[in-house]
């Protein structure tokens, strides 16, 4: 009779256990779930990072950005057709503005008719960069910031067109500490490598809290705009925070490109507080990477580094095993979110804020 009751509860405990299962990806499971990566960048003809996508089922976006670094505009534009024309149910693309000339009256005029022709051409939206608000100035010498007057029509015109605004403005806030009080191991190495970007060195520039208040600003007065603010809104060191503005900004999501390793800091403060955090937002939530391919690249190393990234992130979010990397300091847990919220995440929120050619 003991060992009957035994088996039954046995019997129970597997299938309880199956049915937990059931509500959760496995590693295993990385490659047959649909995803988009929607925050890459192709200054390149080689269609490596594609192809890694190709093989992981992921998606991907291509964002065009004013980088000094990077090819100018139109040939930005030109590679991202040319990507989408190689693998046209693999890519799409964000185009971008310049505020080159800036000084010409009829500036806006001139970049609306150009942010047209990249529309027509099939650009889903537009991404602005921290050049707004950290690099140009306008005629009285002061920061042209993200709520100065003479964007108003470029943001208007994107709302009108029902497209998609990105933005980038601002840094971490670790940029504006020192670095023995920086939160993660990337940005203090980074900021000690390159002081001439570490803004807590250059109080001349707008503080972090400057360009937080012109993004709102921003946001305040084009309250229809679809808005996906990149890297956790800049919003990254504080999920608090960032919850703040998803409450108050409905038309507001973010993308967790490059700023992953700021929720698993968290996570090793308060775990379940990042998990609950996740699944109230589910909605507002959307990956991204911001992978980048430029040159003539070696395409197994392009494959290598994006295969490793998307399965690295992948094992935070599905899994509840203890992990660690370069970018925080010690071990910290995966969230194990449920199916759902990893959908979205992956997938359907992109759709919704970007609508992709999917």
């Amino acid at each position: 009779m003991i060992d009957l009751m035994f088996s039954l509860m046995l019997v129970a405990l597997i299938s309880l256990s199956s049915d937990s299962d059931e509500n959760y990806y496995s590693m295993n499971e990385f490659q047959k779930v649909r995803k988009i990566d929607t925050h890459t960048h192709h200054n390149s003809e080689s269609t490596a990072l594609i192809e890694a996508g190709i093989e992981a089922n992921f998606y991907l976006l291509t964002v065009n950005v004013d980088v000094p670094s990077y090819p100018p505009l139109p040939e930005q534009i030109r590679l991202s057709l040319l990507q989408k024309s190689k693998n046209p149910k693999h890519i799409d693309f964000l185009s971008t503005i310049s505020l080159e000339n800036w000084k010409d009256p009829n500036w806006a005029e001139k970049e609306i008719e150009r942010i047209k022709k990249t529309f027509a051409q099939g650009a889903i939206g537009i991404k602005i960069w921290k050049n707004i608000g950290m690099t140009y100035k306008d005629e009285n010498g002061e920061f042209i910031m993200a709520d100065h007057p003479r964007l108003e029509p470029i943001f208007r015109f994107v709302q009108d067109q029902d497209k998609t605004l990105m933005a980038h403005l601002g840094e971490p806030k670790n940029c504006w500490l020192p670095l023995d009080e920086m939160t993660v191991n990337n940005d203090r190495n980074y900021f000690r490598d390159h002081p001439e970007y570490h803004m807590y060195l250059h109080p001349e520039y707008p503080s972090y809290e400057q360009q937080v208040e012109a993004r709102d600003n921003l946001l305040a007065k084009f309250p229809e705009i679809r808005f996906v603010g990149a890297h956790l809104g800049s919003l990254e060191w504080d999920i608090d925070e960032l919850a703040k503005r998803l409450d108050r900004f409905p038309n507001m999501a973010v993308d967790m490109a490059a700023r992953i390793g700021h929720l698993q800091f968290q996570s090793q403060k308060d775990l379940q507080k990042v998990r609950n955090f996740i699944i109230k937002y589910q909605d507002r939530l959307i990956y991204g990477t911001d992978l980048g391919i430029s040159g003539d690249p070696d395409p197994n190393r392009v494959k290598a580094n994006a295969k490793a990234t998307w399965e690295a992130d992948w094992k935070y979010f599905v899994t509840s095993q203890t992990m660690e990397n370069s970018v925080v300091s010690g071990v910290f847990q995966g969230l194990k979110l449920p199916k759902e919220v990893v959908d979205k995440i992956y997938f359907h929120n992109a759709v919704k804020w970007f609508r992709p050619d999917i």
